[in-house]
């Protein structure tokens, strides 16, 4: 409460001052922005927070930074909001990073990596282990600067049609999963991972272009109807809990007053605790729900099967170290940082 009343006051402030400055986006009043995201409009959780998101910057800024908010394919195709953000197309995005692994493969330690971090660790490592500072200095490469916006709490572990107990169910399904180490794992699991924007999963799933999807958390993919058409969803997935980021572009965001900033800081703190909590709370009701549908059948790998996950998963791990001066780094912060806390796990 003190830092709301901190930051508002700080608006007021800024709103008399504001007359004396020779900026011409301050002098006329209102700064107006561009957002993009990869998500169509009303997606429950992602989608909808960034709704949220966009209109709590005006509401606390008193209009004086307006965010005009594009859905996928509005502004830019899904996969193209770094592109846009980076070029100054659109002057923030949200999404998670492993849309940009096929341009910076070390982004894959900050999202959806094989038996990762929990929604704690994560913010934990970014606040006390070193990740932020890694994560900013990748960025800088783009024009951009990120903002840790959460996690999507923990992932369903994919949602299929025909049942799924083993590594051996997966043989030659073709699987939507985003590109990255959770793609890698399905690979070489056995299944042919196709990756595709949020907005076609649905459909594809619906005309058997695929046979499963690896594809948010439970609540979201409950939402969307995936139950009606892949009866037979995992959960949970072994999936790291996936970072969600505001991005900002660089030039952007050096020109703004300093309570702007502020503005949005503490507004992207607040949609860490509200995606989380959000998807945590749904995610249980939708679990709960489906379990008591007689044509829905919830599984759950094996201790024995979750451990040849984790095999594959380490493997990559690995693999991604190898790739970069810097994806060593960050590999080193984090089994660092693992093993510092007592965390990393057999």
């Amino acid at each position: 409460l003190m830092k709301r009343r901190s930051v508002l006051g700080s608006v007021a402030a800024g709103g008399v001052a504001a007359a004396g400055l020779a900026a011409p986006a301050i002098a006329q009043g209102v700064i107006e922005w561009n957002m993009v995201m990869p998500w169509p409009r009303g997606t429950p959780g992602v989608g909808v927070n960034a709704e949220r998101f966009a209109a709590r910057v005006t509401e606390m800024s008193g209009g004086r930074l307006a965010i005009k908010l594009y859905a996928a394919g509005e502004l830019v195709p899904p996969f193209e909001g770094l592109d846009a953000v980076s070029s100054g197309t659109a002057d923030l995005g949200h999404a998670p990073p492993y849309f940009w692994v096929g341009k910076a493969p070390v982004l894959n330690y900050f999202t959806g990596i094989p038996f990762g971090l929990t929604a704690t660790e994560l913010a934990a490592w970014f606040q006390y282990g070193g990740a932020l500072e890694l994560w900013q200095e990748i960025y800088k490469e783009f024009n951009v600067v990120p903002f840790f916006a959460g996690s999507s709490g923990i992932q369903a572990g994919g949602w299929f049609r025909e049942p799924i107990n083993s590594l051996a169910d997966l043989e030659g399904l073709k699987m939507r999963s985003p590109e990255g180490p959770i793609a890698n794992v399905f690979a070489a699991a056995g299944a042919s991972p196709v990756n595709l924007p949020s907005a076609e999963v649905f459909t594809a799933l619906d005309k058997g272009v695929v046979d499963a999807a690896d594809y948010s958390v439970f609540s979201v993919n409950q939402a969307q109807g995936m139950n009606d058409i892949a009866p037979n969803p995992v959960y949970p997935g072994f999936h790291s809990l996936p970072l969600v980021e505001v991005s900002m572009n660089a030039a952007k965001w050096d020109a703004l007053p300093d309570d702007i900033k502020a503005i949005l800081e503490e507004t992207v703190k607040e949609f860490q605790q509200t995606q989380l909590k959000g998807n945590r709370e749904a995610d249980l009701a939708a679990v709960a729900k489906a379990k008591e549908n007689s044509k829905i059948t919830v599984h759950d790998w094996s201790p024995e099967e979750r451990a040849k996950f984790r095999a594959l998963g380490v493997a990559e791990w690995e693999k991604i170290a190898a790739q970069s001066p810097m994806a060593q780094r960050v590999y080193d912060t984090l089994t660092a940082y693992l093993i510092d806390k007592e965390l990393l796990r057999q």
